[in-house]
């Protein structure tokens, strides 16, 4: 694969905070003590009178949000990934998804591609938690275009929402230009007929990777884009499986109860199918540098590719 432009989507997120707060004087901004960290302080910049910083609070900062979007606000509450979906989980599901209010949750430094904070603050079970509270939209972005149009539509939806960024820079995949967002619609960026990879977030550009080198192997992998986990694109999922009769699923997650398990679901009910989940092996994760901890944890391209082809022989 050519060598791309890199952005983190946590600086998507914050840039485009910062653009919607311009066309949307209702927007409000929550974050707890992490404004630098969380790229939110891009937002604060510009209007400071809507950024509010709850402090190393972040259950209060959940039920703050609640409370404003029923004022009329579309709060974007904000912290890293395992205080988000970690930490203020009771308040996350109790204070917003409970009573189905309007609030989005913009948690970054998800996935071991936090590096060097370590194993404490890698959360692989957010998108877990997030999808088993009811109604909760759950959302993971491959790239810096589509973070941007995720947090678009996260506005424009009447609803929780659960935002899923990254500290790590990855390449942009999609050409803001042309490129069309749509919750709960897959994407296929690869053709394919020997095996379906049903990749999200920063695992969709390795998987294109992969599948380069699966190419030059022989091997047809179509490659599909899961931006929104829930609600999943079941149909798409479930016409590629029948084309190519073998999945594979790739997050930097857990292989419990995230993007994996929500596959299986579904052709389990629809067009069951063999599956291999490729993600964290229910381990938790270390200190080290991003790029290390994805090669250690089989989520670069080389390593999906190797596991691709040992699962089809």
């Amino acid at each position: 694969m050519p060598e791309m432009k890199k952005i983190a989507t946590r600086e998507s997120y914050g840039e485009a905070l910062a653009e919607l707060g311009r066309e949307h004087e209702n927007l409000v901004v929550l974050d707890a003590d992490l404004a630098g960290a969380t790229k939110t302080g891009t937002f604060k910049k510009v209007f400071p009178e809507r950024h509010i910083d709850c402090g190393i609070a972040e259950a209060n900062m959940m039920g703050i949000a609640a409370g404003l979007s029923t004022c009329g606000k579309v709060p974007f509450a904000s912290t890293f990934a395992m205080f988000a979906a970690g930490r203020a989980y009771e308040q996350v599901r109790n204070s917003i998804g409970y009573p189905h209010l309007n609030v989005k949750i913009g948690a970054t430094h998800a996935g071991i591609s936090v590096g060097e904070d370590g194993a404490t603050h890698q959360c692989n079970e957010d998108i877990a938690l997030m999808r088993t509270i009811p109604g909760m939209v759950v959302i993971n972005p491959c790239d810096d275009t589509e973070a941007k149009a995720a947090v678009k539509a996260a506005y424009e939806y009447e609803g929780p929402v659960y935002l899923r960024f990254g500290r790590l820079a990855i390449p942009v995949l999609n050409d803001p230009e042309t490129y069309k967002f749509e919750i709960g619609k897959g994407i296929v960026m690869r053709e394919g007929t020997d095996v379906t990879i049903v990749a999200t977030g920063l695992c969709v550009g390795n998987s294109l990777e992969a599948a380069e080198k699966l190419a030059e192997q022989g091997i047809s992998a179509e490659v599909i884009n899961i931006h929104t986990i829930k609600p999943l694109d079941e149909e798409l999922i479930i016409a590629s499986a029948r084309k190519t009769g073998k999945v594979v699923t790739v997050e930097e997650h857990s292989v419990i109860g995230g993007l994996g398990s929500a596959v299986c679901d579904a052709l389990c009910a629809a067009y069951p199918a063999p599956v291999l989940k490729i993600g964290v092996n229910d381990t938790f994760g270390e200190s080290g540098p991003a790029k290390d901890l994805l090669v250690k944890y089989g989520l670069d391209a080389d390593s999906i590719a190797a596991k691709v082809k040992g699962y089809l022989s």
